[in-house]
């Protein structure tokens, strides 16, 4: 497979800049409708190399900072029907693998949450390379994929009369990120 030709791309060791990156659930709730959450707290590195396909990327999600816009919700995230943060202060991310997809890409890795390393594959779209305004050099990227939350053993849920869950098992994750390029 050739080596895709990007415009802008630089090689290097990128710093996640969590002021501007979102790490983001949706999840469909009473069979009806769907609510979206995100972490507050993200932090990692991509590494670029002279071939895109071999970049790399690590994250680490502090699970105490979801947000859901709803603290009594937050705090049930929180406990041990979901993320017990009291004991899993973490999920963390290890790509293993990049591919082309048309103009888009395909980044798998391991997602570690609950003590549970799984695999997940992200598609994901390059947003760019350019200057930012201190006079560095910045990059963007939008990850999409799902997740079932039994596969981390997350498995909280009630029925709904009539037939249905309270919480779909299927879990949308939606990743915006920007990162600053190092020294």
């Amino acid at each position: 497979m050739s080596t895709p030709t990007i415009t802008g791309y630089q090689t290097g060791t990128w710093t996640i800049d969590a002021a501007h990156s979102s790490v983001g659930f949706v999840v469909k709730h009473m069979m009806v409708s769907k609510v979206r959450g995100k972490f507050g707290a993200v932090e990692g590195t991509i590494t670029t190399t002279d071939n895109p396909l071999e970049a790399k990327a690590t994250a680490t999600i502090e699970l105490s900072s979801v947000d859901t816009g709803n603290a009594q919700r937050d705090e049930h995230l929180r406990s041990a029907d979901f993320f017990s943060t009291e004991k899993n202060t973490h999920m963390t991310f290890t790509s293993t693998g990049v591919a082309a997809d048309g103009d888009d890409y395909t980044v798998t890795g391991d997602l570690t949450l609950n003590g549970i390393t799984k695999p997940v594959t992200f598609t994901v779209e390059l947003e760019g390379f350019g200057p930012d305004a201190y006079g560095g050099t910045r990059a963007g990227f939008t990850g999409t994929g799902s997740i079932s939350r039994k596969d981390w053993e997350i498995t909280f849920n009630g029925p709904i009369e009539g037939g249905g869950v309270i919480i779909s098992d299927k879990v949308d994750l939606v990743l915006e990120i920007e990162a600053v390029l190092g020294s």
